[in-house]
C-alpha cells in the first residue's frame, strides 16, 4: 500500500495480490510489460504475446530521480516497498541519528514528520514555502507541527551532493546526514508513451468521462490524466487511483458485452496529511480548508488507512469493494451526496438476483470477449505473488463469466501546475 510507505515499519502494508486475484478467478502475471501494440492488440510481457479486446493501463508512476547529482545512489527513498524498507532497516537501532528529507511536498512532509519522532531531520525545499502545491490554507497548521516536532527547515535550496555520512546543499553547507531521503514528485509510466503522443506534463494519457483513451483502450490510475472538474485533472493519489480503476475495468467488460458505462464523477477532493503518530492534518477542497487536525486527524487518517486496504480470501467481499467506487468519507468531510445518474430515482434498488461481475483495479488488464464469453487475465510489474501466466482462450473446467445470465443486474451506478504531482 504505497500511500502508508512512510510508517516506521513499511512491510505491515504489504497485501499479497494473489490473496485478492485467485478468490474471484484472476489470473496473474507477474512480470514487466515492455511493449504494447495498440495497432495489432497485443502486450509482450517476458517476450511472450498476449492479446487482448480490450486494456486496461493502469501502471502506476514513479519518482521522479535526479540525473547527475553526485552521489545519488546514496538516495532513499519511499516511493516503492524495497525503498522504504532499505531506509528503515539503515536506520533502525540508531539513537539521535541525522535525516536529510529533499522535497517539502505532502510525502517529503509525511517522511520527515515520522522520522522526526526518532532522530533530527532537516526538510530542503527550492520552494520558499513548505507543502507549496498546497497552497496557503494548510501552511500555518503545517508550520506549527514541523516546530512542535523540531524539524529544521532550509528552504531556496537543494541538495547538490551526497557523501558517506553527509550532504551538500546548493548554499555550500555541509551537512551531517545518516541518511538523505529523495522525494521531489513523480510521473507516471514510461507506458504511456505507447499508447499515444499527447500526453499532459506528468506524463499522463488524456481520456473522456469514460476513461477511454483508444476505442479499446482503458486508463486509469496515476497514468490517466481524468478530469476532475472543469479546471482540474485528478491527483496522482490514492483517493482518485483506486475509483479511477474500478470505473475503467467496469467499462472494459461492459464495452464488450454492449453495456452502458460508467462515467468517472468524482467525489469531494481532500487531503490527508500525517504529521506523526499523534496528529494528522485534514482539508477539504482544492483551496485545502482545514476541516481536523491533531489527534481528531490523527484518528481519521488510521480509519482512512484502514479503509483503503482491500479485503482478502473471500471472493464475496473482494466483488462487493470492486463495485464500491468510493469509500465514505469521514463526517467532518462529507459536505454533499455524490450525484445518481439521472435515470435513477433515490428509492431504485439494484434488482434480486445473482451478483454481476466486476473487475479489481490492477497493473495491466487484457480482456477479451470469446463467444459471448468474457475472459479477463492480468499482468503486472514487479509487485505481489503468483506466476500464472493469463490465458484468454478458453480453459475446460473453469468458470466463465455468462453475460446472458447477468445482463438484466447490471446498472449503472454514477458515484459521486502542480510539480511532478503529488501522491496524497
Amino acid at each position: 500500500m504505497r500511500p502508508r510507505l512512510y510508517e516506521p515499519e513499511p512491510d505491515l502494508a504489504k497485501v499479497e495480490l494473489s490473496r485478492i486475484l485467485e478468490p474471484i478467478g484472476v489470473e496473474h502475471l507477474r512480470d514487466r510489460v515492455h511493449t504494447i501494440d495498440t495497432d495489432r492488440r497485443v502486450v509482450v510481457a517476458d517476450g511472450q504475446e498476449i492479446g487482448y479486446d480490450r486494456l486496461v493501463l493502469a501502471a502506476g508512476s514513479e519518482l521522479v530521480r535526479p540525473r547527475g547529482l553526485p552521489g545519488a545512489e546514496r538516495l532513499s527513498d519511499i516511493d516503492t516497498l524495497d525503498g522504504a524498507l532499505q531506509l528503515t532497516d539503515h536506520l533502525r537501532g540508531r539513537q539521535d541519528y541525522s535525516v536529510v528529507v529533499v522535497g517539502a511536498g505532502f510525502v517529503g512532509l509525511e517522511a520527515a514528520t515520522e522520522l522526526a519522532a526518532r532522530g533530527r531531520v532537516l526538510l530542503v525545499d527550492q520552494s520558499q514555502f513548505v507543502g507549496d502545491q498546497l497552497g496557503p490554507g494548510p501552511r500555518q497548521e503545517i508550520e506549527t507541527a514541523l516546530d512542535e516536532l523540531g524539524i529544521e527547515r532550509r528552504l531556496g535550496t537543494t541538495v547538490t551532493q551526497v557523501g558517506d555520512g553527509y550532504a551538500v546543499l546548493s548554499d555550500g553547507t555541509k551537512i551531517e546526514a545518516d541518511a538523505a531521503v529523495w522525494s521531489v514528485g513523480i510521473r507516471a509510466s514510461e507506458l504511456t508513451r505507447q499508447i499515444c503522443d499527447g500526453l499532459d506534463h506528468l506524463g499522463r494519457v488524456p481520456v473522456d468521462q469514460r476513461l477511454r483513451a483508444l476505442p479499446d483502450v482503458f486508463v486509469a490510475g496515476d497514468t490517466a490524466a481524468a478530469a476532475f472538474d472543469a479546471e482540474h485533472t485528478v491527483m496522482q493519489a490514492c483517493q482518485h487511483a483506486t475509483p479511477l480503476g474500478k470505473v475503467a475495468g467496469y467499462n472494459a467488460a461492459a464495452d464488450l458485452l454492449d453495456l452502458p458505462l460508467r462515467e468517472f464523477t468524482p467525489g469531494p477532493y481532500v487531503t490527508c496529511l500525517a504529521r506523526d503518530a499523534t496528529g494528522a492534518l485534514l482539508t477539504r477542497g482544492w483551496d485545502r480548508k482545514v476541516m481536523a487536525s491533531g489527534a481528531d486527524g490523527a484518528d481519521i487518517k488510521r480509519r482512512i488507512n484502514r479503509a483503503i486496504h482491500p479485503p482478502v480470501d473471500d471472493a464475496q467481499k473482494i466483488l462487493a469493494a470492486a463495485d464500491r467506487v468510493y469509500i465514505e468519507l469521514p463526517f467532518v468531510l462529507a459536505t454533499r451526496r455524490a450525484p445518481r445518474p439521472s435515470h435513477e430515482s433515490p428509492r431504485t434498488r439494484r434488482p434480486a438476483g445473482p451478483s454481476r461481475p466486476r473487475l479489481p483495479s490492477s497493473s495491466l488488464i487484457a480482456v477479451r470477449l470469446d463467444q459471448g464469453h468474457v475472459r479477463i487475465g492480468m499482468c503486472a510489474g514487479a509487485v505481489g505473488g503468483g506466476s500464472a501466466r493469463p490465458r484468454l482462450a478458453p480453459q475446460s473446467g473453469e468458470e466463465r463469466i455468462d453475460p446472458a445470465r447477468y445482463r438484466d443486474h447490471w446498472r449503472v451506478h454514477r458515484p459521486d501546475d502542480h510539480r511532478h504531482g503529488e501522491r496524497r
